[in-house]
């Protein structure tokens, strides 16, 4: 009997931290895969926010909770950029963590206002190199994964954008951008398709390797002559370092298994998202090689670490 309670899990409840605001895509993302989480266990998974120092805080909880399985925490592709950026963090991005599954993956997609005189990612790039002064490009902040995917651009193309930052997020970048007080931005696609339908915003690329189904008349940017440049956004499953690995599987079945039902396959799509489950091993790789691959690009524009 004592035995049969060790291996007994969960036993109570779950909570699932992440470290961006409630209401936005990681958060709904979240509490879809909490429901299916849900059902799966035998226990309800809490969704928590904890917004706070690119993310950094909801991590470091995480960090500090007991591995016994019964807190969790939800990535976002954010978590590797901000990993990269800050020369100090209270946990180590990687070995602190129990990698559990990736959840989706997204496109990313270029966007400039309607009325630009870049009609194409490659007049984009033109521009920028003949241009008297640099183009500007919002961003929901310094380290985001939309600043540091116009630097690596940038790097590839040899040319120069200027950076505006905006507290408000994406939200405020595309304000901006509407009103022409910006040249261009990136965001997940979805965020911009009304946009694009009422004539206002013109998408000039997708940045993964490839197009992608939903906007198959968008090239990537890989097709200006740039073949090895691949950037996606995704979110992940992760727990405290140290869970055993019978909670490690357990968790990533039950993942695998929401993530390939019809009914929440159809709300992560309707999010703009693909389902992609993982291993935990692919995520771990995945996230190491993305802080490598950021701190790069950090380190070839110079760009100054929190």
């Amino acid at each position: 009997m004592r035995n049969a309670r060790a291996q007994a899990y969960p036993t109570q409840p779950i909570t699932l931290v992440h470290g961006l605001a409630p209401g936005g895509g990681v958060d709904t993302t979240a509490r879809i895969v909490a429901d299916g989480l849900s059902r799966r266990l035998g226990q309800q998974v809490i969704v928590q926010s904890k917004p706070g120092a690119s993310s950094t805080l909801a991590s470091a909880q995480l960090a500090r909770a007991a591995p016994d399985g019964h807190t969790l925490g939800f990535l976002a592709s954010t978590y590797a950029t901000a990993a990269a950026m800050h020369s100090k963090l209270p946990f180590r991005p990687v070995d602190d963590f129990a990698m559990l599954g990736q959840v989706i993956e997204f496109p990313l997609v270029v966007a400039s206002h309607a009325d630009h005189a870049a009609r194409s990612i490659s007049d984009l790039i033109k521009m920028a190199r003949t241009a008297e002064s640099p183009l500007l490009y919002g961003t929901p902040g310094l380290g985001s994964i939309a600043h540091l995917l116009v630097e690596h651009l940038a790097q590839q193309a040899k040319c120069q954008f200027q950076h505006v930052p905006y507290r408000g997020g994406g939200a405020q970048a595309l304000t901006e951008l509407l009103a022409r007080r910006i040249d261009f931005m990136v965001d997940p696609p979805i965020i911009l398709l009304e946009h694009v339908r009422n004539g206002t915003v013109r998408i000039l690329a997708v940045t993964t390797a490839t197009r992608v189904d939903a906007l198959p008349d968008i090239p990537a940017i890989a097709e200006a002559g740039f073949p090895q440049f691949d950037v996606s956004g995704w979110m992940g499953l992760v727990g405290p370092a140290g869970l055993p690995e019978r909670i490690v599987h357990r968790l990533n079945s039950a993942l695998v298994d929401t993530l390939v039902e019809p009914g929440v396959v159809q709300r992560i799509r309707a999010l703009g998202n693909k389902p992609r489950p993982s291993t935990p091993d692919e995520l771990k790789a995945r996230i190491a090689a993305e802080i490598l691959q950021w701190s790069a690009v950090i380190d070839a524009a110079k760009i100054e670490r929190i």
